[in-house]
């Protein structure tokens, strides 16, 4: 009877994890970057659901160079009528590599940071992780062109990423700040 239970078990889940193991995404980061052009604000225009973010909105991050050769990270947004400032640290762990950064907000906590898309002005970028979970469109501006966020979202798409997933973050506060 045990045997039968597990076999069952095993006829159900087995074939959901090789269907979950056919979705394929593409996390490779660009090839073409340059970190000194990347520095500076951004916006958030959308990103993937997460804890650390939840409910955020007007979001901005800030990349600034340290002496060390490491990034200041700024990350700042309204939480429930309150300003929320997160402070990190990002470094280029492999210089042949120069668009994958790797993040931390807490201690010697790392993660990775894929520069997925950017165009040739530095003005729009996609941005994603070693997990599918993670997936956020900034801009230096807190409105994107239609025509633009069609070719972010068209990219992601052929990566593998499931834009429905995206929340679309408010920047009202943002525009009247301009």
């Amino acid at each position: 009877m045990k045997y039968m239970l597990l076999s069952a078990l095993a006829a159900v889940v087995f074939p959901m994890l090789s269907t979950a193991q056919e979705v394929q995404y593409d996390n490779s980061p660009i090839s073409n970057f340059n970190l000194k052009r990347y520095l500076g604000p951004w916006y958030e225009i959308a990103r993937f659901d997460h804890s650390f973010e939840r409910n955020m909105q007007n979001v901005m991050a800030e990349y600034l160079l340290r002496d060390d050769g490491k990034i200041d990270v700024i990350n700042s947004g309204w939480k429930n009528g309150k300003y929320k400032v997160a402070n990190g640290k990002a470094r280029q762990p492999d210089p042949d590599d120069p668009a994958h950064l790797e993040v931390s907000f807490f201690m010697f906590f790392y993660s990775d940071y894929n520069i997925l898309m950017l165009d040739d002005a530095y003005q729009v970028a996609l941005v994603g992780s070693r997990s599918p979970d993670y997936l956020w469109i900034l801009s230096r501006t807190p409105d994107v062109d239609d025509s633009i966020l069609g070719d972010l979202l068209e990219e992601a798409e052929s990566r593998g990423y499931d834009t429905g997933k995206l929340i679309w973050v408010d920047q009202s506060l943002n525009r009247r700040t301009l």
